[in-house]
């Protein structure tokens, strides 16, 4: 299984609507792509100083997974229509785990696992 995490941070003067309305997107998108087994996203909580300012952390199976959620032409037409315009920085990793601690491997999208 790999791992993937993705960190965001946003250029100067981008509102907080356009974050709220990125998060709903993903989190539809994701709800929809049923490689991802599992996908979550959102703001930094800001616990520790420094940080980006928003990160996604999914799952896939394997690495041709991996590349199809890439590739997949809801998650370019997101990126294209949010974050080409708000990101002032992007620092991606895949790594890989043996399983998902805690959980199955069955759908797990954040908040939406009835897809």
């Amino acid at each position: 299984m790999i791992l993937h995490t993705v960190t965001f941070t946003w250029k100067d003067g981008v509102p907080e609507s356009s974050v709220e309305a990125l998060t709903r997107e993903l989190k539809e998108m994701a709800s929809k792509l049923h490689m991802l087994r599992f996908y979550s996203c959102g703001r930094n909580l800001r616990l520790r100083p420094g940080g980006a300012d928003f990160a996604v952390v999914s799952a896939v199976d394997d690495a041709e997974s991996l590349h199809a959620y890439l590739d997949h032409p809801a998650h370019v037409a997101v990126l294209r229509t949010w974050t080409d315009h708000m990101i002032a920085d992007r620092q991606a990793v895949q790594i890989e785990i043996p399983h998902l601690p805690g959980h199955t491997t069955q759908g797990i999208v954040d908040d939406v696992s009835d897809r």
